[in-house]
């Protein structure tokens, strides 16, 4: 999967609701360590939600951990709890790592009307228990981003190209569709084209340009030296970002 911008996923030990008794908290949250979770239309998708528990007596365990889409009518449970792996890290602290997986057919089968509005934000629940029978349930502990993944193309034409002369580059940019899990193309987006010459170690911006129908890309450039050109898509708080493969071009 395209990795996506690392977000803020840290909590106090309050939340939107909690109840239970004693002094046993969740001092911490950290989701897929930090990144944002991205799911396309086929690739099961398992990730890590890593919860610092502290107690007095010593930390017993998560006995229970969830996360749902904020937004959903239908509660948004897309995700299933599979294992917890707990790390003592003193007497009083332990760090219980949940691993959360997502099908995407789950988020396809969802009771919305509209599956691909579960992009979005997601938050965190929890119940966590100490050595000494205290227990507390937790929920929004945390919140972070489930993106749509993206894809993106690019072709450069003539190969090779003249010194001087008019360069094509097109490319295309799709987004996962969760309402019939296959990839559509997305209009409208804002896309970079960038160029690295050869023997370069890294890509510089030309220009920006808009995908149009069917989330087509075109443009020219003139040819001034041999290098890969390729695309830039910086991503939506929906939709991944994404960066095609370079299309080397030679001089004649």
């Amino acid at each position: 999967m395209a990795g996506g911008a690392a977000i803020l996923v840290l909590v106090t030990a309050t939340s939107a609701h909690a109840e239970g008794e004693g002094d046993v908290r969740v001092t911490k949250t950290v989701v897929n360590g930090g990144n944002n979770v991205i799911v396309g239309t086929s690739k099961t998708v398992k990730y890590p939600v890593a919860i610092t528990i502290k107690d007095d007596s010593g930390v017993k365990g998560l006995s229970h951990a969830s996360t749902f889409y904020t937004g959903s009518t239908s509660g948004g449970n897309f995700a299933e709890w599979t294992d917890t792996d707990c790390v003592k890290k003193s007497s009083t602290t332990s760090v219980c790592t949940a691993t959360m997986t997502i099908v995407p057919a789950w988020i396809a089968d969802s009771s919305d009307s509209d599956s691909n509005k579960a992009a979005g934000v997601w938050q965190v629940n929890a119940t966590v228990k100490a050595n000494d029978g205290d227990y507390w349930i937790s929920d929004d502990i945390a919140r972070y981003k489930v993106k749509r993944a993206s894809k993106l193309t690019t072709n450069a034409t003539p190969e090779p190209v003249a010194k001087g002369a008019s360069l094509t580059v097109t490319g295309k940019l799709t987004r996962a569709n969760w309402e019939n899990l296959e990839y559509h193309g997305y209009t409208g987006q804002t896309v970079k084209l960038q160029f690295r010459p050869a023997g370069a170690a890294h890509y510089s911006t030309v220009k920006t340009v808009t995908t149009g129908d069917h989330g087509k890309l075109s443009t020219k450039v003139t040819a001034t030296s041999a290098g890969s050109w390729r695309w830039y898509f910086p991503g939506t708080t929906t939709t991944a970002r994404v960066v095609s493969a370079g299309d080397a071009v030679a001089l004649k």
